[in-house]
């Protein structure tokens, strides 16, 4: 009689050691999308069916407001143009939030307050503004590296107690 190839003791141990083969080699996937966070809508999307629901000449200032909340943002100068801005955002790791589907929904309002049009804007009719990294020098902040050691050095005194009772020339409550 020949004894089994893989005694019944050894199994489970072969088993664990099997899972944590497994683990260690799916653990890089960890930062993977198929883990990733979900998506996030950011900001307030005008959707297109409530879109269609506003008729250009009819439709009024409430009516919009009714029907998809506050803009976004107004016009600099005027109240005849409101935005509304959304845009969807996926976390990436280790990088900054990933944009996508973003989306302006321009409408502008006559002098009455009455819809004049609406305009839909993607990304690619959309300008890219680049953030200057640039930083206003302000004068007097600069320290050397002995001041920054040595600066406070006697400037702050113990704090003066308050006595807990009235004294002779305390007034009384």
């Amino acid at each position: 009689m020949t004894a089994p190839v893989n005694p019944p003791a050894t199994r489970p141990a072969s088993r664990w050691r099997a899972a944590l083969v497994a683990l260690a080699l799916l653990s890089p996937l960890g930062g993977c999308a198929l883990f990733g966070a979900p998506d996030e809508l950011r900001g307030n999307r005008a959707e297109p069916e409530l879109l269609r629901e506003l008729t250009p000449g009819v439709a009024s200032k409430a009516d919009v407001t009714a029907l998809l909340g506050s803009p976004s943002a107004t016009a600099t100068f005027d109240d005849r143009e409101w935005y509304y801005i959304s845009a969807t955002t996926h976390t990436r790791p280790g990088r900054l939030p990933g944009v996508d589907n973003q989306r302006v929904v321009v409408i502008r309002f006559n002098d009455r307050g009455v819809v004049e049009s609406i305009e839909q804007k993607g990304e690619g009719e959309m300008r890219n503004v680049a953030v200057v990294s640039r930083t206003t020098p302000v004068p007097g902040n600069e320290r050397s590296l002995l001041q920054a050691l040595f600066g406070n050095i006697g400037r702050f005194g113990p704090t003066p107690t308050q006595p807990t009772t009235p004294g002779a020339g305390a007034p009384a409550p």
